[in-house]
């Protein structure tokens, strides 16, 4: 999975973050990928298996919202520099009651 996100996305990823979402009970607050040890100039990959779910952006000054539904098997790449400007969260349902897997390849930088 990793070489074929390579290939799409034309960057090479160090990385994967796994979570389990057990139910539309379960989900992410806003936030963005800008953690200092993340390469800011590398996309991130997400991939989706699992229950359909709704994720969204928010502008992080106009405080605009896009939703995205992801979809079973679906990728979400968050080019550079979405995460300066952006927010995004995985939103919470009540309606959803199957699990979902979220797969989430980053480049992190070496240690200096």
């Amino acid at each position: 999975m990793k070489h074929l996100l390579e290939g799409a996305t034309g960057y090479a990823y160090n990385s994967c973050l796994l979570n389990l979402y057990h139910n539309g009970d379960e989900g992410m607050g806003w936030h963005s990928d800008d953690e200092k040890e993340l390469d800011s100039t590398a996309p991130i990959a997400s991939v989706s298996l699992g229950a359909r779910r709704k994720f969204a952006f928010r502008h992080k000054q106009d405080k605009t919202t896009v939703p995205v539904f992801l979809e079973h098997g679906s990728l979400l790449v968050m080019y550079p520099p979405i995460q300066e400007h952006w927010h995004h969260s995985l939103l919470k349902t009540k309606t959803v009651t199957d699990p979902r897997i979220n797969l989430t390849f980053r480049k992190i930088l070496p240690r200096i």
